[in-house]
């Protein structure tokens, strides 16, 4: 199958490109910069197509030829120039416009736990409900997906997690880290979208997550165990951490987290829906195995054992 794929250089995108590739598909690939996404030609069933979705001329050219779409691109905090309305919703509504024009015969878009029009929830939450409500509008067949907190290398909470249990004398947790989360491995989440495109009966809306509703406590016991490792907890009240959150609010970087993703953190991503077993056919991986791969390389290794 030829597949048009958007957000090919991302943390989800890598890993659902090399398995539509080991499984046989061709990708076309929009990207921003043909040269910083040249090692993507080193697949040889890769065809990249330089331009953005807010270019409707690279949108049309990526679809043009295309069985299906994968649409992975999404941003965690907005920025000038990248809002939640011009990502979540403008860039799927013309993507599903061109390729329902080019006679592409399904959408697989990719949203969120949790998404949900509520006043109540954030604005992140709400901007992928609305792009979700664009694709189904759009008339293609559509599977929409909505993942857990996904684990693998380029989760960026999950690397400082592992640093701090690594390197600091203590591991500072937000609040009383009760609220849950059903982490579900990247691998799993790539196998999925893969099923979702080759599965003609696969329509609607699927929450996708792991095997395990864990709290963060036990998601850092896990990666404790992973790296050898046992540091005590100091639980940072949450006024504090909301003062850090307005300052990552002002200025994107400042703060490792804003106020919006305070909010979705402490709401807790977990699902009493999870599809990925009972339609997708797949075993998602519990979150200790995830954690030994995750930590891997930082892992404490018995004598004489090679590296990692």
């Amino acid at each position: 199958m030829r597949i048009a794929l958007t957000g090919a250089t991302g943390f989800v995108g890598g890993g659902v490109l090399t398995r539509l590739l080991r499984r046989g598909h061709e990708v076309k690939a929009l990207v921003r910069n043909t040269d910083r996404a040249a090692r993507l030609r080193d697949f040889g069933s890769v065809q990249l197509v330089a331009g953005g979705l807010d270019d409707e001329t690279a949108v049309r050219s990526l679809v043009e030829g295309t069985e299906a779409v994968v649409h992975l691109v999404g941003i965690i905090a907005e920025s000038p120039g990248q809002t939640y309305q011009r990502v979540h919703v403008d860039g799927p509504a013309r993507l599903a416009a061109a390729a329902a024009a080019a006679g592409v015969r399904r959408f697989v878009h990719m949203s969120a736990l949790g998404a949900r029009p509520d006043a109540a929830a954030t604005g992140y939450m709400r901007s992928k409900a609305a792009g979700e409500d664009v694709v189904r509008r759009s008339g293609l067949a559509h599977t929409i997906l909505r993942p857990a907190i996904i684990a693998g290398p380029g989760n960026v909470p999950l690397k400082l997690m592992c640093d701090l249990l690594r390197l600091a004398p203590v591991l500072p947790v937000v609040g009383n880290g009760r609220y849950r989360l059903q982490p579900v491995w990247l691998d799993d989440v790539a196998e999925v979208f893969a099923v979702a495109l080759e599965r003609p009966d696969l329509v609607g809306t699927f929450e996708i997550a792991g095997p395990e509703q864990l709290t963060w406590h036990e998601m850092m016991d896990r990666l404790e165990a992973a790296l050898g490792v046992r540091r005590p907890r100091i639980g940072v009240p949450l006024p504090l951490v909301r003062l850090a959150a307005m300052a990552g609010d002002l200025a994107p970087g400042l703060a490792p987290i804003t106020s919006e993703q305070l909010q979705m953190l402490l709401e807790g991503a977990t699902t009493e829906e999870n599809a990925i077993e009972t339609r997708f056919g797949i075993r998602p991986r519990p979150f200790g195995e995830v954690a030994r791969e995750f930590c891997g390389a930082f892992a404490p290794r018995p004598a004489g054992a090679p590296p990692a």
